[in-house]
C-alpha cells in the first residue's frame, strides 16, 4: 500500500472560517477526509499534518524520506517565502504535488511566486477542495 503525506502550512487550520469567499467553507478536516476517500480508491493510505510552524513542516518532509511514496502539500504562505521548505522538498526523493485552493496567479502580485513549485513534480491551484482529489489522482498515475 502506498503512503501519501498530506501537509498543510500556516493558517490552514482556519479553513472554513478564514476568508470563505477565497478559500471556501470546507474545513481542513473536510479536505483531509476527501483526500483519504479518494486515496482509498487507489489503494493508498494518507497521513496528515497541519502546522503553523515552518520547522515542523520541514521535519515532516524529512521524516517522509524513504517512508512515503508522495507528499501532497498546501504550503500556505510558506509557498512564497520558505527556502528551507524548498530545500527539504528538493532532498525528498518521491512525488511532490503542490496544491492551492485559490489561484495564486489571480491574486496579489506577491502570491504569484512559489519557491515550492521548482521542486514539485506538479502544481494544482484554483479548483478549491477538488484540487486535493486531483492531486491524489496525479500521484496514483505517477506511481503506476
Amino acid at each position: 500500500m502506498s503512503l501519501i503525506l498530506l501537509l498543510h502550512g500556516p493558517n490552514l487550520n482556519l479553513l472554513g472560517q478564514r476568508e470563505p469567499d477565497v478559500y471556501g467553507r470546507d474545513t481542513l478536516a473536510d479536505h483531509v477526509a476527501r483526500t483519504r476517500a479518494v486515496a482509498t480508491e487507489f489503494g493508498c493510505e494518507v497521513e496528515d499534518l497541519q502546522s503553523n510552524h515552518e520547522g515542523e513542516v520541514i521535519e515532516a518532509v524529512h521524516a517522509a524520506r524513504g517512508r512515503c511514496d508522495a507528499i501532497i502539500i498546501n504550503p500556505g504562505a510558506f509557498t512564497h517565502s520558505s527556502w528551507a521548505l524548498h530545500d527539504a522538498l528538493a532532498a525528498y526523493d518521491g512525488i511532490v504535488v503542490e496544491v492551492h485552493l485559490s489561484n495564486p496567479d489571480a491574486r496579489e502580485p506577491w502570491r504569484r511566486t512559489s519557491v515550492v513549485a521548482p521542486v514539485a513534480t506538479g502544481s494544482i491551484s484554483g479548483f478549491g477542495g477538488v484540487g486535493y482529489e486531483l492531486a491524489v489522482r496525479a500521484v496514483a498515475a505517477k506511481l503506476q
